[in-house]
């Protein structure tokens, strides 16, 4: 991996440390993780959810409604967000957990088995290291991490501190896509040469700012951004649209996208970085604040199979009956899910074969797989939700990299592959059929990376590698080395 100089890992530590007479916990990096207690059979899993605006209120009804658990705590940087969490415990469990704006007063408490996180991107990985050297177990949404070495550093403190560590792509919970993958894998769709993922989903703008935007006066905002460059807010809307800016979201690719990468892969049976990655696209449609693609193609060489991803922000019909889901391309048939928790096969005449369907719980799984102590028993551990992440991350940095090309040029860089020409050709239909003139707009047309697949570095490439981590804003610092 792209290593951080010792000196400013020294220096990095050293700022943590410091922190510790401020804020309670911060400097547990630097001392043993204390053994994770072994829950009985009657005793209840205790647990702290931290970022509670959206996502994070799933996390708090699921644990909240089971009997075996208790929600001890309710943490946001943006206590706005709080309130609401609490009262939804109360009206569950009839317990009331403890407000908490920052985060790092939770890692000291032994009252606390698990960390459940939802808040923004950039701070995923941070939060869950952390968590995971402080003694809690942690489950954590999706994307796991931001750049692709926070990933590999999660899975290095599961494994060395003993923790059960799972990712929120609930789709891998569901009975139907579990058979439908099980059907993959024993080879019953032919030899899969191509997996498709599809985020087609609709994202109107996000608006012009007139300027630095003021911060809700209920956020701290120094925690909000954590590792994050401190910047004034250039987003009307405080709240979720940080989405669309690098230095907290991935784009539509590493959010609503992430789900379907990762189907994508495991049809594939895939547990490595793929070879090559390139991505192109651009946001089209309107200005805005906005900074990641709402319009973005990635294509991902395996070797003996291709994954190919889209992403459309813009209207668009379906593909296959499929919008916000997966297409395999095999040699014996053809595969369509639709959804999180559905799968028709389809073979080569287009006659329906098999359908799947059923849904799962992906919390449960968590909390029993916390009882258990078995990594195994989880349907989503680190490591998978790390690969998935790390490919929506390739193809991002490919097109940070890239330069602009006229539309209606023919890409290069992606040589003689079909399939990627075939969805190139669509991407240009999509943007027509928006109002978008092909004969004078433009798209990235990302670099093509070369993949190591075992240090997960790009070869010979220290732009990319650069990109695959981050400058971390002291004391919120990752560690270098778990």
């Amino acid at each position: 991996m792209n290593r951080i100089s010792r000196r400013r890992f020294l220096e990095d530590s050293a700022a943590l440390l410091a922190a510790t007479a401020a804020v309670p916990g911060a400097a547990l990096a630097a001392r043993p993780a204390p053994a994770a207690r072994r829950a009985g059979p009657n005793d209840r899993i205790r647990v702290a959810v931290v970022g509670v605006r959206g996502r994070g209120m799933s996390h708090v009804h699921a644990f909240a409604a089971m009997p075996d658990v208790e929600v001890v705590a309710i943490c946001d940087a943006d206590t706005a967000a709080i309130g609401p969490a609490v009262k939804a415990v109360e009206q569950r469990a009839k317990t009331t957990p403890r407000a908490v704006q920052d985060l790092r007063r939770l890692l000291e408490d032994s009252d606390i088995d698990v960390i459940s996180t939802a808040t923004p991107n950039h701070w995923h990985a941070l939060v869950s290291v952390w968590a995971m050297q402080a003694g809690k177990d942690v489950y954590v949404e999706k994307p796991a991490s931001h750049q692709v070495l926070e990933g590999r550093r999660m899975v290095e403190a599961a494994r060395k501190y003993g923790r059960i560590c799972q990712v929120g792509t609930q789709s891998r919970a569901s009975k139907g896509i579990q058979e439908a993958m099980a059907y993959l894998h024993e080879g019953k769709l032919g030899k899969v040469h191509l997996a498709r993922g599809l985020c087609y989903k609709r994202r109107p703008s996000i608006g012009q700012s007139d300027g630095p935007q003021a911060v809700p006066s209920t956020v701290d905002y120094d925690l909000w951004l954590g590792p994050a460059p401190r910047k004034p807010p250039r987003r009307r809307q405080f709240h979720y649209d940080w989405h669309w800016f690098w230095d907290y979201g991935n784009g539509d690719l590493g959010n609503q996208g992430v789900h379907e990468m990762d189907k994508a892969r495991w049809g594939l049976n895939k547990s490595t970085l793929p070879r090559t990655a390139i991505g192109l696209g651009g946001r089209f449609g309107y200005v805005d604040d906005g900074e990641t693609p709402n319009t973005e193609v990635v294509v991902l060489d395996y070797g003996d199979s291709q994954l190919i991803f889209e992403v459309r922000g813009l209207p668009t019909p379906d593909l296959n009956g499929a919008r916000v889901g997966n297409i395999f391309y095999g040699s014996e048939g053809v595969m369509v899910m639709p959804s999180y928790s559905s799968a028709t096969v389809f073979d080569l005449s287009g006659d329906k074969v098999q359908h799947f369907e059923g849904d799962g719980d992906h919390f449960r799984n968590f909390i029993e797989a916390v009882r258990s102590r078995r990594p195994a028993d989880l349907f989503c551990p680190i490591e998978e939700g790390h690969l998935s992440a790390a490919l929506c991350h390739l193809g991002n940095v490919s097109l940070l990299l890239g330069k602009e090309e006229p539309l209606r040029s023919r890409p290069g860089a992606i040589g003689d592959d079909r399939e990627a020409y075939e969805t190139f050709g669509r991407f240009e239909d999509h943007l027509a059929a928006n109002g978008i003139n092909l004969d004078a707009g433009a798209y990235r047309l990302g670099r093509r990376l070369r993949l190591d697949t075992r240090s997960e570095r790009a070869i010979g490439d220290g732009e990319a590698n650069r990109l695959f981590t981050r400058e971390y804003r002291k004391p919120f610092v990752l560690p270098d080395r778990v």
